[in-house]
Formats: C-alpha cells, structure tokens, sequence
C-alpha cells in the first residue's frame, strides 16, 4: 500500500487531525485545554509537522511534502513538474480526512459551543483584520519563509556543516513553530493550501453543530499566497545553485 501519493494523504491527514486538533482544545468550549492561548497553538501545529513528515516518510513518501506549496518549490526548482497534480490532490483530501477525524474527536463540543466563527477557525484560517491584498502578502512571505528555510535544511552546504539529515523533520517543526510566533498573527498563517482547503471543505459539507459560514468568499488568499510565495522561491532556488 505504501506509496508517495499515499504517503501524502496520510502524512496529510495527521498533520491536520493534530493541528486542528490544537485548535480545537483552545477554541472549544468544554475542553480541558481551553483558552491556552496562541503558544499552544503555534506549538501545536509544529508538533503536527513533525508527527505529519514522520508519518508521510513511512507510509511511502520521502520527500514528506504535505503543502501544495512545497510541492510547487520544489517542482519549479527541479523542473520535474510529474507529482505536482496527484500529490497536491492526496494532499488537499488528506486535509478533509483530517478535519473530518477532527469534527469526530469534539462531537461532544461542538453543541456546547456558541460561537460560530470559534467553530470554523477550529478548521481552517480567518484575518486578524480582513485586508485582502495585505492578507495575501502576509500568507506570500510567511510561505516564502518556509520554503527558503526547507531548502536551506535540504542543502548540501547545510549537510555538510551541520546536523545529521535525520533531524530534518525537527528542523522543520521549528521553522513552522517560529513562523507561527513571529509572522503568524495576522493571517493564522495557513502557509499551506491544502491545510486551509482541506479543512474548509470539510466544514462546509459535514453537519456541525450550529456552524455558520465557511467564509467562502476568503479563501482564495490561504490558497494563492502560498502558492505565489512557493513559485517565487522555486524559481530564486532554480537560479541559485543552491
């Protein structure tokens, strides 16, 4: 069953389940994690990296990409565009699996809970203040962060001066934490499509208890930020050597 596509929808899935999952916990009424506050949140999410690339690398992926992003940078970078499609889309259901497993951990919350917008944020990314062309360019350079810093990890400068490439997956959980404290609070730092699709999907379509809207109408900015940061950084990383 192992395969990289498969390893992409499961890698995916657990990412999501633990990240929303974090989510959940603080924005939930009746969870014992409630009003933890936004270091739970961000440490959450980079705890469900780790967890997601462990995972993905296991079930038949190596490159653990887990982002349409990711996957683009690196499309771009090598000019080898053959998993784009069929990994963005293992990826993008992997996120409504997780969501989904997410919706079935709180069943008992979601009633106790008042407040829609706590409920769809539970899903997926909302603005700190909605400024639509600023939100994107927030999501843009949080993803170009990430992604010049994977490559960095990726290096073969890096390998040879620094940790072994085992703890890559580590790193990477860093970079995702530190983005998350220091870029992460106007946009909820989605940095990643499918992470916000995904979920956002699900949300619309499965029966929450007193759920709202899924804020159709920002979606594209969780969607085209990222993928704008990810083919800035795919074609400076083309011409870089790097």
């Amino acid at each position: 069953m192992a395969s990289p596509v498969f390893g992409e929808f499961v890698g995916t899935s657990v990412l999501v389940l633990l990240g929303d999952g974090v989510v959940g916990g603080v924005l939930l009424k009746g969870s014992k994690a409630a009003n933890a506050g936004w270091m739970a949140i961000t440490a959450g999410w980079a705890f469900a990296v780790f967890v997601g690339v462990i995972t993905a690398v296991a079930c038949g992926s190596p490159s653990a990409d887990l982002n349409p992003a990711v996957t683009l940078a690196a499309a771009i970078h090598s000019g080898n565009y053959s998993h784009l499609v069929s990994f963005s889309l293992a990826q993008i259901l992997g996120g409504v699996f997780g969501a989904t497993l997410v919706w079935i951990f709180y069943h008992s919350h979601w009633p106790l809970t008042e407040e829609a917008s706590a409920k769809l944020a539970v899903f997926c990314t909302a603005p700190a203040v909605r400024s639509p062309f600023w939100n994107f360019l927030c999501e843009a350079i949080a993803t170009a962060v990430l992604l010049l810093a994977i490559a960095a990890i990726g290096s073969k400068t890096f390998a040879a001066a620094g940790p072994a490439p085992g703890l890559a997956p580590y790193l990477v959980a860093i970079v995702v934490w530190g983005i998350g404290l220091s870029l992460g609070g106007t946009t909820g730092y989605a940095i990643n499509p499918a992470r916000d699709l995904g979920p956002r999907i699900a949300h619309s379509i499965l029966p929450v208890a007193g759920k709202g809207g899924s804020d159709w109408g920002y979606a594209l900015v969780p969607i085209l930020g990222p993928l704008v940061g990810a083919a800035v950084i795919g074609v400076c990383l083309r011409f870089s050597g790097i």
